[in-house]
């Protein structure tokens, strides 16, 4: 008989799209508390380094003039190095424990987004992409909102902070040191850029090479049947190589960074010492270089590298922005990707139905005609009018394919998670019905241990414990393909147990399997585009 067709509206996906994910300033926020403590402990280390620089300097001048070391200015040097070391030390500490809560939370919050992506948005991410994404882009994201960050306001405070204590001995020497903050400044900006192109390189191919590999491991059984080990090896071998040619190409441009600074800082520091020198052997008179005491010579040349120390830092953090970068723009693209729209299937939008109370229905059809799409209408999972009745809550129905949901712990639990309390014989007879306690892969019954996700399980093994939870589940029960790529037994073992679940309650099931719709008390046909056959 034809099924009655009628008009339904289609839903508004445009008002329920989510906000943009935005992971940098997601990320930045998590890091506001932590990078200020932060950036207060390096500046208090900066300020206990100069200190201890200035008693250093003037003991070793007056050492060295012959002249007496008071015992307050050691003492004072060895606390000042004490407390910049200490001051260090519980620094490190808070980037690396704030890093860690920035990653953590930023990862959480991408975990969340994603349980919140429809399945089929979900489906069409790339595997690899997404373990990448999930494992790597939270934490180059803290990097660059703590560690990079705390490094560029401690360029602006750091060479601040001892430019002005060198104005107590030369402010002369203090404008030498500042002339050559401009010429470093204009070099990050050029490399800058190049910097960035190269991470963005080398995050495109981690990218393919994560998706390549996971493709193949998925695809491990028909490569070793087809001998195509070697091949598959070459294949990655190649992607390896150009992702590690990206990663050297990036540490050399930023090594390249690094030693420019070096250069700059060691520049000056030798011109510093040039002219200092010239004054005390009176070849030269300059000023703000002669006629100083030894001390005052030690100081300035002690204090410049201090002046430079904040802009190495920042050279070192500076892969860390473009890395940052790029992971925060991956993994948006990846958690803001526009909705996966399925495939135009008119019949399903006028289709009505009234479903029974219980009894087994079969919708049937080639693939691509709509019988997964049409089941998941009936679980609330994708947008669409089911047929003739609203989507079914969460919490009314047992779902079952190959891609249900198993927790780590034993079999037992994985039967019965979240159905209540059951009783041990009943779980034992349902689990000896489906066929699990007789799997040789299995060992050990109902205390046979399951990895989280279900990861020591095949696609039926899974299957089968869905199966299972459904019958010990008082609910409605959808099943995409319940018996597919299963052995003769097993999948009689999975009709038997679907039809006597629906002598109880309502049981849909979207296969090809014909023993199955034979035995259904209504079918529904999708195998022509324009109307659907149904039989009762």
């Amino acid at each position: 008989m034809k099924i009655a067709a009628v008009p339904v509206p289609s839903p508004d996906l445009a008002a329920s799209a989510p906000a943009a994910f935005e992971a940098l300033s997601t990320a930045e926020r998590l890091a506001r508390p932590g990078l200020r403590g932060l950036v207060a402990l390096q500046a208090v280390r900066t300020a206990l380094r100069l200190g201890f620089a200035a008693t250093a300097a003037m003991a070793a001048g007056r050492l060295m003039m012959g002249e007496a070391v008071y015992p307050w200015l050691v003492a004072g040097m060895i606390v000042l190095l004490a407390a910049a070391c200490f001051a260090g030390y519980a620094a490190e500490r808070m980037q690396a424990s704030s890093e860690n809560a920035v990653s953590t939370r930023l990862r959480t919050l991408a975990g969340e987004r994603l349980s919140e992506m429809p399945a089929r948005q979900l489906q069409s991410l790339s595997t690899g992409a997404l373990i990448v994404s999930m494992q790597r882009h939270p934490e180059s994201i803290a990097a660059l909102v703590v560690g990079h960050r705390a490094a560029s306001a401690m360029m602006a405070a750091g060479p601040l902070l001892a430019a002005i204590v060198l104005c107590f001995v030369s402010w002369q020497a203090a404008l030498l040191v500042l002339c050559l903050t401009p010429v470093m400044i204009l070099f990050f900006a050029l490399v800058g850029d190049a910097i960035r192109r190269r991470a963005d390189a080398q995050e495109h191919a981690f990218g393919r090479l994560a998706g390549q590999f996971a493709d193949r491991v998925r695809t491990l059984p028909t490569i070793l049947a087809s001998h195509a080990t070697a091949t598959e090896e070459a294949k990655l071998g190649q992607r390896l190589e150009g992702y590690a040619g990206k990663t050297i190409g990036l540490l050399r441009i930023a090594f390249a960074n690094a030693g420019i600074i070096d250069f700059f800082a060691s520049l000056s520091i030798a011109i510093l010492a040039v002219f200092l020198g010239l004054g005390h052997l009176k070849l030269a008179t300059i000023p703000g270089f002669s006629n100083l005491e030894l001390w005052q010579s030690l100081f300035i040349l002690m204090i410049a590298p201090e002046y430079f120390a904040p802009f190495r830092r920042f050279s070192e953090q500076y892969h860390a922005k473009a890395e940052g970068l790029a992971a925060a723009d991956a993994l948006d693209r990846l958690l803001d990707g526009g909705p996966v729209v399925a495939k135009a299937l008119p019949v399903l939008d006028r289709l009505s139905l009234a479903l029974p109370a219980h009894g087994l229905v079969a919708i049937v059809g080639p693939s691509g005609s709509g019988k997964s799409t049409l089941l998941r209408r009936l679980a609330g999972l994708e947008p669409g009018a089911a047929p003739g009745t609203h989507p079914l809550a969460a919490e009314e129905i047992a779902w079952i394919s190959t891609d249900a949901y198993v927790p780590e712990g034993t079999l037992a639990e994985a039967i019965s998670w979240n159905a209540g309390a059951v009783d041990r014989n009943r779980l034992e007879n349902v689990a000896r019905a489906i066929g699990l306690l007789d799997d040789a892969l299995l060992p050990g019954g109902l205390v046979a241990w399951l990895d989280k996700g279900g990861a020591n399980l095949s696609g039926g093994q899974r299957l089968r414990i869905a199966v299972a939870r459904a019958q010990l589940r008082g609910r409605t029960v959808l099943a995409d393909e319940p018996t597919a790529k299963l052995d003769r037994e097993t999948a009689e073992a999975v009709r038997h147990m679907l039809l006597e679940i629906s002598g109880e309650r309502l049981v849909v099931v979207a296969t090809h399997d014909r023993d199955l719709s034979a035995a259904a008390d209504i079918v529904l046909d999708l195998t022509h585009g324009d109307a659907v056959e149904a039989a009762a």
